[in-house]
């Protein structure tokens, strides 16, 4: 199946991405967004004060008027929530300490309603799929590809959670037709990897997107957050869980995903480019069996190699071994090691994560120096010689996931 390539208006993104959350500060004599580190803020109307939280418990929605307490939410917060809710073109977004908090706060809000199963999609982040697998939160889960959602959704089903393209394997998914399968459970789609600016899962039919905003949205990993796009009534239910929870985003956090909002287009179009230039050289390479490399595009390359990968993660110089993506520096790891060790094996292996695959982030260096780190790292040596895909290897790899 294809995935969601309704083009972004481009222009739109890019102005979105300059200018939402900061639309008062002319009034307010600033130009750069303030950062509100208080933790509470005084009132001298208590009743009024009393009236506003009973509000809030009994209907999630933000109170009107002055901050209340920094776990119900803080202004600082409250602009990269709205500047991401427009770039995502969605009502509301709700934003918390990290991308697994937001995802924890989308199950217990389902759960509340006596809704604990779960119909996922594979690949998604090993920890996302940790926490559906372990039944930490007391979700059942149904694991299926796209085509047997429609079988897996029961009565009790809280959301199909699907991520496109794939952590780690960037594999897509027709997300229009799946959100029609899908009918009126909610469609949850994890957006981290394509950003608003490739894709916006919300105009295919999903009712819930979200992003480790620790990835693009941040851009220079320094900073953990995770956020939720979807309509309004589902973010004041997500408020409460924060709410209850304390799972909040920081202010710093806050004011610093706001900031790399402002870079964002630029940042993802830059690297994609040069990850399309080095997918062609991978591609090409007699050391390199295969590439995974999604129709959308973007910044994000896995490959699997006929020399040994762990001696290519011991040997990059420039690119930096760890964990973590999106990023103004490269990134490469190897996820059948790390980011997936937690996936049981068997489950790896059939979702497409071999012993064979590395996981490379882009980033904005220049691509020369990129493909001497990347040449030199490969080696020389074959452990499985004659087994090379070849030139065609991505066009081959884009119609299996197909």
């Amino acid at each position: 199946m294809d995935a969601d390539t309704t083009p972004v208006d481009a222009e739109a993104v890019d102005t979105l991405a300059v200018h939402a959350g900061r639309e008062d500060l002319a009034a307010l004599g600033l130009h750069a967004p303030p950062i509100d580190l208080s933790t509470t803020y005084p009132s001298y109307d208590s009743r009024g004060e009393a009236a506003r939280i009973d509000a809030f418990a009994a209907t999630g929605e933000a109170p009107e008027g002055p901050p209340v307490y920094g776990r119900l939410g803080n202004p600082t917060v409250a602009r990269f929530e709205a500047a991401l809710a427009r770039l995502e073109d969605t009502e509301a977004a709700v934003a918390f300490a990290s991308g697994m908090a937001a995802l924890s706060a989308v199950l217990l809000a389902q759960h509340a309603t006596g809704l604990r199963h779960v119909v996922a999609v594979r690949p998604l982040y090993g920890c996302s799929d940790h926490l559906l697998t372990a039944g930490l939160l007391g979700s059942e889960v149904t694991w299926t590809d796209p085509a047997g959602v429609a079988d897996a959704i029961r009565p009790d089903t809280a959301l199909v959670m699907v991520e496109s393209p794939a952590n780690p394997t960037l594999a897509e998914v027709d997300l229009e037709a799946l959100a029609e399968v899908c009918g009126t459970v909610p469609l949850l789609v994890d957006n981290t990897f394509a950003t608003p600016v490739l894709q916006r899962p919300a105009h295919s039919g999903a009712r819930l997107v979200l992003h480790s905003a620790t990835k693009y949205l941040g851009g220079h990993g320094d900073v953990l957050g995770g956020v939720v796009a979807c309509d309004e009534a589902f973010a004041r239910r997500l408020r409460q869980i924060r709410f209850a929870t304390g799972g909040v985003l920081h202010p710093l956090a806050g004011y610093l995903l706001l900031r790399g909002l402002a870079t964002l287009p630029v940042r993802v179009r830059a690297a994609s480019a040069t990850a399309a230039e080095l997918v062609a050289r991978l591609a090409a390479d007699p050391r390199v069996l295969r590439v995974h490399y999604p129709k959308v595009g973007g910044a994000m390359v896995a490959f699997e190699t006929l020399t040994d990968p762990h001696a290519v993660i011991a040997r990059v110089r420039l690119i930096t071994p760890a964990v973590s993506l999106g990023s103004v520096d490269s990134l490469i790891q190897h996820p059948a090691s790390i980011s997936h060790r937690i996936v049981p094996e068997d489950d790896r292996a059939s979702s497409g994560v071999s012993d064979r695959l590395l996981r490379m982030s882009v980033g904005l260096e220049d691509v020369e120096d990129l493909w001497r780190d990347l040449d030199q790292a490969l080696g020389s040596e074959f452990s499985t010689p004659g087994l090379h895909a070849g030139v065609h290897a991505l066009e081959e790899v884009r119609l299996a996931d197909a």
